[in-house]
């Protein structure tokens, strides 16, 4: 804890200038697609609070700065409550407003007079920003830097574990897993650690023979050098490849493309699987994490990447692409979030008016106001729960006990 306290420069500058990439990246998928289904827009503001820069645009658009760097927003004229959804009286009471005070003309200029269509449009487009921004980075660092490639080839299996079990032997090279192509041990690594207490089958070579074996995780609780204390999938391999099997592949900007697709794809895909397997009780959850968890894995990738080469050069470039990976996989985890169905995020806007495209009118003011408050209370319990784990790992509560002792 002192350790995590006496680094804390570190760790919050480093996530405060990658979050505050990702949020302006999914406030402008917002403001654009606004903008150009002719939205009227009271403000753009980055950060809440009061602020510390302000310009106003030629369009009345208020561009802001707030001076709490931890999110932001994109305020449309006539919004009336938080959740930007007013139900039949209160739109009736706000297109009354428009007409007395800018003519009947002006109602085509405000959000929420728009067709169904364009407003799912404009809120699908924040969470759609931050899914462009990760294949948009994944694409540059593939093909300017590239990726290196460490097939999965077994150099060690530890007695009594279940690949010991499933006939596991050193030299064996792993191609595939549940008929998904395995190319790099990594993968091996993400989808047996999400995959504990599951039948996993792996297609295996051994002597140039094609063979599956049937392996189970076991869950095993690990220190992460960057995640920290979590409980992951097991079976005991140690991989490790022969000196001439790995490969350094830089991509064409066609072939960078579709790998930044997959890659933003798989993230997304792993994100998915994980908070499935949370709500049907095969994992504890134990690997959400809250700002304070992404602002120490910002810190610990930093200490990485300085440490990596001491040379002032090469220490800038591992900064920058290491911090732009992080940016990628941090827009991911944002745009996933933001879809999720709770009614004070994009998804929960979605499921709003997927219900006004069938029923032809806004959900009753009751209802969304009851919706509001769950949506908050969900909201805030998954940060208290993000921040709890946080602080576990933190040992926290072990430091403070030592203070009391």
């Amino acid at each position: 804890m002192t350790d995590f306290l006496a680094q804390a420069p570190l760790y919050v500058v480093p996530f405060l200038l990658v979050l505050t990439l990702v949020v302006t990246v999914h406030e402008l998928g917002h403001f654009l697609v606004a903008r150009a289904f002719g939205v009227k827009i009271d403000r753009f503001a980055i950060g809440f609070g009061r602020g510390l820069l302000s310009r106003t645009d030629r369009h009345g658009t208020e561009w802001r700065l707030g001076w709490i760097p931890l999110g932001g927003y994109v305020k449309f004229s006539g919004d009336l409550d938080p959740s930007s959804v007013p139900d039949q009286a209160g739109l009736a009471e706000l297109k009354g407003r428009i007409i007395a005070e800018r003519g009947p003309a002006a109602i085509r200029d405000y959000f929420h007079f728009k067709p169904v269509w364009q407003r799912a449009l404009i809120v699908v487009a924040g969470p759609m920003a931050n899914f462009v921004l990760a294949i948009f980075i994944f694409t540059l660092l593939f093909s300017l830097i590239g990726v290196q490639i460490l097939p999965a080839r077994v150099a060690q299996v530890s007695a009594g574990s279940p690949a010991a079990s499933a006939g596991f032997q050193p030299g064996d090279l792993i191609t595939g897993i549940n008929g998904r192509r395995v190319e790099d041990q990594r993968d091996v690594t993400t989808i047996v650690s999400l995959s504990s207490g599951e039948r996993l089958r792996f297609q295996v070579e051994r002597g140039g023979a094609e063979l599956t074996l049937i392996a189970v995780p076991e869950r095993e609780t690990i220190t992460h050098p960057v995640a920290g204390r979590i409980s992951v999938g097991r079976i005991g391999l140690g991989l490790l490849p022969a000196v001439d099997e790995v490969r350094h592949v830089r991509y064409g900007p066609i072939e960078a493309m579709g790998r930044g697709v997959s890659q933003t794809a798989d993230v997304l895909g792993t994100s998915m699987r994980y908070i499935g397997r949370i709500f049907t009780g095969r994992e504890s959850g134990d690997q959400l994490s809250g700002p304070i968890g992404i602002a120490k894995a910002s810190g610990a990738l930093t200490s990485a990447a300085v440490e990596a080469n001491p040379d002032p050069g090469a220490t800038a470039f591992n900064l920058i692409v290491t911090m732009t990976s992080f940016a990628a996989i941090l827009s991911i985890g944002i745009g996933f979030l933001n879809l999720l169905p709770i009614p004070i995020l994009d998804g929960g806007h979605l499921v709003f008016y997927g219900y006004e495209a069938v029923a032809k009118k806004p959900v009753a003011a009751r209802f969304q106001e009851a919706g509001f408050r769950v949506g908050l209370a969900l909201l805030a319990g998954l940060m208290l729960f993000a921040t709890w784990n946080d602080l576990q790992k933190l040992n926290l509560f072990k430091f403070l006990g030592g203070l009391a002792s």
